[in-house]
């Protein structure tokens, strides 16, 4: 199956590529990620439970960022097998292109599942694809941007919540 799209991160290109780096901010974007752990030199080692259709599965994979050129553009691959259920595995190309309001991210994806979960047909497997692939890339814009709504934010630190963090972080570093 194949994927693409883009995002307009209210956040610099540096902000943006070190947030893609991070094993932090890429464990609260991945829906039903457990555990993360790794290095961007080295490979993410990730647990992630999914719901797919009847399917529900545990998948233990890899994820491992070449081609990289600072901050401009990478290539992401993972693979993770799910027992019974099966596998996935596809590669992601990811750039980043300065706009006036901070950072356009575009991903183009190619991706293949087998097993149990092959079994439930392309319509399944391509609208659960879809949704994966919005619901991190959202996740991951409110943890380099914040909430959109700027009210929203003293509320979120209040309840615990972590939109923005990363950015926030960032910049005390600075």
């Amino acid at each position: 199956m194949h994927m693409s799209g883009t995002r307009d991160i209210r956040a610099d290109r540096e902000t943006v590529w070190a947030a893609l780096l991070d094993a932090e901010v890429l464990k609260a974007s991945v829906p039903g990620c457990q555990e993360l752990d790794g290095t961007a030199e080295e490979g993410f080692h990730a647990t992630v439970t999914q719901k797919v259709g009847p399917v529900k599965a545990t998948f233990k994979g890899t994820v491992t960022l070449s081609e990289m050129k600072e901050p401009e553009s990478l290539h992401l691959a993972g693979e993770g097998k799910g027992g019974a259920a099966g596998f996935a595995k596809g590669g992601a190309d990811v750039t980043l292109e300065e706009t006036e309001e901070g950072t356009r991210l575009t991903y183009d994806v190619d991706a293949k599942v087998g097993g149990k979960l092959a079994q439930l047909g392309s319509r399944v497997i391509d609208g659960f694809a879809k949704k994966m692939a919005d619901q991190f890339f959202e996740r991951f814009q409110e943890a380099v941007e914040g909430p959109s709504d700027p009210e929203e934010a003293p509320e979120a630190e209040a309840t615990g919540g972590k939109k923005g963090w990363f950015k926030r972080l960032v910049k005390r570093d600075a």
